[in-house]
């Protein structure tokens, strides 16, 4: 039984996205499940950490936790300070930005509902939900570096790249998480691969993506470094 979903939310220079989000999570509807947010500032150089702790005042009501990183470690870093912090039975990673939508947070609870899962992915190449149509090369690099991480992992993913990702708690607090930047998602996937008996679901969702110019920050490096961690953490730090 799910009593309390942890969202944890990185956020770095989002000063102009982060109340949006704020209020889509807290809108959503969960039902008898509660919500904890841990919003985790990784030294943002811009307002997003005054704007934060004025939301917080203005939602005294709400269960919303600020964790301020004194030093810009990266998005990865932020997650292991949120994982760490989460009550939840179940967590979910929830950008800043405005691109995953959180009213399908009840669509990746429904294989934990159903089927009692460990971890569901949200997929953005599954499904009829809408997707913002931009870069070509990202696409191409996404399913390369998912395709690449089933074959160590033997799992049959189709977006291992996807920031939505929802996982019992207890699983993921025993990992020895190392990978401070965007290398989390192969480092995460190849750990959870490798849990005995695990239930792995995967859920299509809708992706209103950014573009350079409105924020995004993955790059080419980071195609890269995901490869390297692909390796890394499938052959070489199993643990």
């Amino acid at each position: 039984m799910i009593k309390t979903l942890s969202i944890i939310i990185p956020a770095y220079n989002e000063e102009k996205t982060i109340n949006q989000i704020l209020d889509k999570v807290i809108a959503v509807n969960l039902g008898e499940i509660s919500k904890e947010i841990i919003i985790v500032n990784d030294c943002s150089n811009d307002r997003t950490k005054d704007i934060i702790e004025t939301y917080i005042k203005d939602h005294s009501s709400e269960n919303i936790r600020l964790i301020n990183q004194e030093v810009n470690q990266g998005k990865g870093a932020a997650l292991h300070k949120g994982i760490l912090n989460a009550t939840g039975e179940y967590l979910i990673i929830q950008d800043a930005d405005l691109e995953y939508d959180p009213n399908e947070f009840m669509d990746l609870l429904q294989p934990v509902l159903k089927a009692n899962a460990d971890v569901v992915y949200g997929s953005r190449f599954m499904g009829s939900n809408p997707h913002r149509i931009l870069f070509f090369w990202h696409t191409i690099g996404n399913r390369f570096l998912t395709s690449l991480s089933n074959i160590f992992t033997n799992l049959n993913l189709s977006d291992m790249e996807t920031c939505y990702k929802l996982m019992r708690t207890e699983i993921v607090q025993k990992f020895n998480l190392k990978e401070k930047r965007f290398g989390f998602e192969p480092e995460i996937t190849a750990k959870l691969s490798r849990v005995p008996k695990i239930k792995i679901y995967e859920v299509g969702i809708s992706y209103y993506g950014r573009t350079y110019e409105e924020g995004k920050k993955i790059n080419w490096k980071d195609g890269f470094k995901a490869i390297y961690c692909i390796f890394k953490y499938n052959l070489f730090s199993r643990k």
